[in-house]
């Protein structure tokens, strides 16, 4: 079974990283196999939330493009560098390919051998050397094992074409040679005393029983063939090591993790239609083809407390959505076929698979109730925020007595453990929550940071100012703001890159806006800092 993965928006937040594992919880407990995951670093709040109640970090997602590993490349695609040219010739008609990976007996890649190279030796390669194993020449020439003393074999190869005393006469042979002979019994005694690497007796010959003996003393291997003379000669070749071509030592290779898209572009550069697949050790695990790049299975994801492409996992397009769970306003994400896709004009994702929870009957456990509540609680700054409704907070009620918590309590130790900003730097401040919104016209960037000490933000006001200037000029955003969120006073500060300014006054209703200056009971991003902007197109 795939593993389904589920996840928030590309920066975490309390409500998005618990959406994530409570509702991969539930799934589990339905008979789904998903794991939660997170698309950035956590922040201080959830950290502090995951801690108190004992639940790991859910690991990093990098991405959801389609991988080699998700495509159906051939695993059975590779030659043993031992294996016969006439072996890999079989195996390439087999799979139907022009070319092979060449690996060694521990599968580690060696070269790589096609047709090409096959033919070439075949009109041009030395076809009087055999450098080969005995089961080699059993099996290429259908042979059948007479006697064996060498599994390796290695010589000069001669076919006994000439009359017995003639070739005993102009012929001298070694223990080097391979002789290739009929029934002539001169010249198999002669090729045995001589101590000759191995003979071949073509059309079935049988041996003697005085030669078999005399074979067998001076240690020559024979085997018989059913082969005429003029086929064994032609078919012999074939027999040798595969390696013995001439293979390309360094052939392109991708590796398991490489994405889908990089291989059709190499493979359109370079206009191979063959390409190794290793591991980082360089073992072979088999061969991508061109042909096989549309047959792939595409990463199952369920999409929380998000739908907007420029907020989700790269390479979303590429993965199959099964489900969204958000609260906020449609956006761009779209889907191949009808999904499941549950929107509600809430303060939490979570209250929502709280809902979730009650549909499908599943217990909610005691830990899983307490991260449900601290992300409502999150979410809604302590049911502060406008975005609140009644339904946040009697989910909330109810997940505090599964958890059994004071929710006036655990929330502000939950925010306070949240709001120190000591040490942080101003980047780390302003990309701590910042989320991306792309206008009609525009792009823009707006953080949120929570806080009980505006002082300490305020000292390092013109560090913040440039640090939003910078991101405008960089990263192409006409708008890039900073709201630093008081939850005790019930507002937020404004921090803004200088060329927001008339922007930010038309869009709030200010006059001789000040960099810091104060909003009032805005405190929620989804409906008063946001919508303005959208709203106000320039």
């Amino acid at each position: 079974m795939q593993t389904t993965y589920i996840f928030g928006h590309k920066v975490p937040d309390t409500d998005s990283v618990c959406a994530s594992i409570s509702l991969s919880y539930l799934k589990n407990k339905m008979g789904m196999k998903t794991e939660p995951r997170v698309l950035g670093d956590l922040n201080k709040e959830t950290k502090f939330v995951l801690s108190y109640f004992n639940i790991p970090e859910p690991e990093f997602l990098n991405d959801v493009k389609v991988q080699i590993k998700n495509m159906n490349y051939n695993k059975e695609a590779m030659v043993e560098e031992h294996v016969s040219i006439y072996g890999t010739y079989k195996l390439l008609v087999k799979l139907g390919v022009t070319g092979l990976p060449l690996v060694n007996k521990q599968k580690k890649l060696t070269g790589y051998v096609n047709v090409k190279e096959i033919s070439k030796y075949l009109i041009e390669g030395d076809i009087t050397y055999l450098n080969t194993c005995y089961n080699n020449i059993l099996e290429t020439l259908n042979a059948t094992e007479i006697l064996r003393f060498d599994d390796e074999i290695e010589g000069n190869i001669l076919a006994a074409a000439y009359k017995s005393e003639t070739f005993i006469n102009r012929v001298k042979l070694t223990n080097n040679d391979i002789i290739i002979v009929g029934d002539r019994y001169r010249i198999q005694e002669y090729a045995i005393n001589s101590g000759v690497k191995l003979v071949i007796l073509v059309n079935d010959v049988e041996l003697g029983s005085d030669l078999y003996n005399l074979a067998k003393e001076n240690k020559v291997n024979v085997i018989k063939v059913p082969l005429g003379t003029f086929k064994t000669a032609n078919m012999i070749k074939l027999c040798n090591y595969v390696k013995l071509l001439n293979i390309n030592p360094n052939p392109i290779t991708f590796s398991v993790s490489d994405y889908r898209n990089d291989f059709i572009e190499v493979t359109n550069k370079l206009g191979h239609t063959n390409y190794p697949i290793v591991t980082r050790k360089n073992i072979c695990l088999g061969m991508m083809r061109l042909v096989d790049v549309n047959n792939f299975e595409r990463k199952s994801v369920i999409l929380v407390d998000h739908n907007q492409q420029v907020q989700s996992c790269d390479g979303i397009d590429e993965a199959s959505i099964l489900e969204i769970i958000d609260h906020h306003n449609l956006g761009t994400i779209g889907t191949s076929r009808p999904i499941n896709f549950r929107s509600m004009p809430v303060g939490c994702t979570c209250t929502i698979i709280y809902q979730l929870y009650q549909e499908s009957q599943v217990e909610i456990p005691k830990n899983i109730a307490g991260i449900m509540l601290s992300a409502i609680l999150s979410d809604t700054l302590l049911f502060k925020s406008p975005t609140v409704t009644d339904m946040d907070i009697q989910v909330a009620h109810e997940l505090a007595k599964i958890a059994d918590l004071n929710i006036e309590e655990y929330g502000m130790r939950m925010f306070k453990a949240a709001s120190s900003v000591s040490g942080m730097s101003v980047a780390e401040i302003i990309h701590s929550d910042m989320k991306y919104y792309k206008n009609k016209e525009f792009n823009l960037a707006i953080g949120q940071v929570i806080t009980l000490d505006f002082e300490e933000i305020l000292e390092r006001k013109d560090e913040f100012v440039k640090a939003l200037n910078d991101m405008c000029n960089y990263d192409n955003y006409k708008i890039s703001l900073l709201f630093v969120t008081d939850i005790i006073k019930n507002g937020s500060y404004l921090f803004y890159n200088d060329e927001a300014k008339e922007v930010i006054e038309e869009a709030y209703g200010l006059e001789n806006v000040v960099q810091g200056v104060y909003l009032d009971k805005v405190v929620s991003r989804k409906k008063q800092m946001v919508p303005p902007l959208l709203e106000n197109e320039r």
